[in-house]
């Protein structure tokens, strides 16, 4: 009894002086006291905390509807992708957007070449002016004259060259109670040709042939943007079709788990039943059942979101039909990953994005902007030219009063009297008469100029302009090849990494399934328990999906290396047709 006493005395001392050695040696860390806020009030004590439905426990069991909303699940729409990618690009309103922007450019074209469409330019009015009699001749108070005038010109161009031709027909008739007015009506006519050519600004290139090639270059602008957004549209297509492919596989795994949790609860009943298991087991399997029952809810949340995504690409309005259709993707997953080369792929996207396409076409609108300011720094002399034709004809005036004698009153059979006879007979013919019979020509031959007084600065701080606009363009080359090199090498390493993590995944759901099955012989053994077959059945489960994810999103990756190369358009058969 005292050898137990004493034994028992010594483990005390043994105790506490290890206690003590612990706390003075520093081996084992004191306790750290509770945390405190800056008032020294615990955590647990707070207070003010407002008490907000303490006793809420949800009491239904009942599932809610697992009906797709706006869609009837029996009424389905297989799809290919091929299918998803036309019907996307004929409806898409994008694309319907950017093909429109191409039909405005070819009009653009159109407009601009109608700068050198002949012409006619016309006027025709009548005029009636009273006027204050200045004369000393007339004995009128005022005078009133009429006149109606018509006048037509023929405008072309010689667009090579940026010569101006014209012709124009005048016709005039006037009427006048001024006596000293000959002809009343007095009719006047004439026609004329003119030729304006210049020698140095505007004769190699003007305004009219500059906006012609910048239309031609703003049009290959807009196809290169519409092949541009059709490949966005193509990889955003594939990628909702990838998408929604594994939402309805994982709405299926989630469905198969549901039905397996199902079986193992059943089957742990009956273990309990023959004494195996406690009957407290059954509560986790139960749970286990109520989980994988919400993750179905889950999926197909998930299945209705990637549908939605998918339709919204392909529809061309919300009125469609196809909104109220289940669409069931029918492409095989397991796509064939392509042989790809960094170089090749690099001068692949080189060639073919269309973004480099679109710089080119910037840098052509500023080759021929240079061209045009480089032409508007030389001096403005035009070479002009003229010749017309007049003719007048009318009737003589009932009231003319000569203000001196005319030869005809002195002596009627005078030269003098014949000569005043056949003018006036002259006068009151035709005017277009005088007009063929070239009786009043009129040449004109010059030069005219238009010229700064002090330099033309306007001219060239504009060409100084288009010369660093072009240096600009081609930085900003540089900087988009680098970034296409840039998403071609990330595309790269993303399929091989995806390659990699299928692998991985496949590896993992068929180890999952071996440790699901292992874990339940156990169980039948008495060997686990439980919580480890549930925890290796929610793992097969999760592995099940990955493993079709990491398929789709190697497809994905497929579908975005196909993009960076700009090879989206040819890898998928598709010929752009902007119109």
């Amino acid at each position: 009894m005292y050898s137990r006493l004493f034994l028992g005395f010594m483990l005390g001392c043994l105790m506490f002086g290890g206690a003590v050695f612990a706390q003075n040696g520093s081996q084992t860390p004191t306790p750290t006291p509770f945390a405190k806020d800056d008032k020294g009030v615990l955590p647990e004590k707070i207070e003010g905390v407002p008490s907000i439905a303490p006793d809420f426990e949800s009491q239904d069991r009942s599932l809610p509807d697992l009906s797709r909303v706006g869609v009837d699940i029996a009424d389905q729409r297989t799809m290919t992708v091929r299918d998803a990618i036309t019907m996307a690009l004929e409806n898409n309103r994008d694309i319907e957007v950017t093909r429109k922007n191409v039909r405005i450019a070819e009009y653009d074209l159109q407009a601009a070449r109608g700068v050198h469409e002949p012409r006619i330019i016309g006027q025709s009015f009548y005029e009636r002016a009273t006027t204050p009699n200045v004369s000393v001749f007339s004995t009128n108070r005022d005078t009133t004259r009429g006149s109606f005038v018509n006048t037509a010109t023929i405008q072309g161009y010689i667009p090579s060259f940026g010569t101006v031709l014209s012709a124009n027909i005048d016709n005039q008739r006037a009427t006048s109670n001024d006596p000293l007015s000959i002809l009343s009506p007095q009719h006047n006519a004439a026609i004329g040709f003119n030729i304006t050519q210049p020698l140095f600004r505007g004769r190699g290139f003007d305004q009219g042939r500059r906006t012609i090639e910048i239309a031609k270059k703003n049009l290959s602008l807009t196809d290169s943007q519409f092949r541009q957004r059709s490949i966005d549209v193509i990889t955003n297509v594939q990628r909702a079709y990838w998408d929604l492919t594994f939402a309805l596989r994982n709405l299926q795994v989630q469905r198969d788990g549901v039905r397996d949790a199902k079986e193992q609860l059943e089957h742990n009943r009956r273990l309990v039943e023959e004494g195996q298991l406690a009957p407290i087991d059954i509560v986790a399997a139960e749970t286990q059942v109520a989980n994988f029952e919400q993750a179905v809810y889950d999926a197909l949340d998930v299945v209705t979101q990637a549908e939605n995504a998918l339709k919204n690409l392909v529809s061309p309005n919300r009125h469609d039909a196809i909104w109220a259709k289940a669409i069931l993707p029918v492409d095989p997953v397991d796509m064939k990953v392509p042989s790809v080369f960094l170089d090749a792929a690099v001068e692949t996207a080189m060639k073919n994005r269309p973004e480099l396409e679109q710089v080119e076409a910037q840098r052509g609108i500023n080759e021929i902007d240079k061209k045009y300011y480089r032409n508007q720094k030389q001096p403005q002399i035009d070479l002009v030219a003229g010749y017309s034709s007049s003719g007048i004809g009318g009737s003589l005036n009932p009231d003319f009063s000569a203000p001196f004698p005319l030869p005809c009153e002195q002596d009627p059979t005078s030269p003098a009297c014949q000569q005043q006879q056949a003018n006036l007979a002259a006068l009151t013919g035709n005017p277009y008469s005088g007009v063929f019979a070239n009786r009043y020509p009129a040449f004109r031959f010059g030069v005219q100029i238009n010229l700064p007084l002090f330099g033309d600065k306007t001219s060239k701080a504009q060409y100084a302009r288009t010369l660093v606009e072009g240096e600009r363009l081609d930085v900003q080359r540089e900087q988009l090849e680098q970034g296409i090199q840039v998403q071609v090498r990330n595309a790269v390493q993303s399929l091989r990494s995806a390659e990699a993590r299928l692998r991985a995944a496949s590896i993992a759901r068929e180890n999952s399934e071996r440790q699901y099955e292992s874990e339940q012989r156990k169980l039948d053994n008495g060997q686990s328990d439980i919580y480890r077959v549930l925890e290796r059945q929610t793992a097969l489960t999760a592995a099940r999906s990955a493993e079709l994810r990491a398929q789709t999103e190697m497809n994905k990756a497929i579908a975005e290396l196909q993009r960076a190369t700009g090879n989206a358009l040819d890898e998928n058969g598709v010929v752009t047709r902007p119109n």
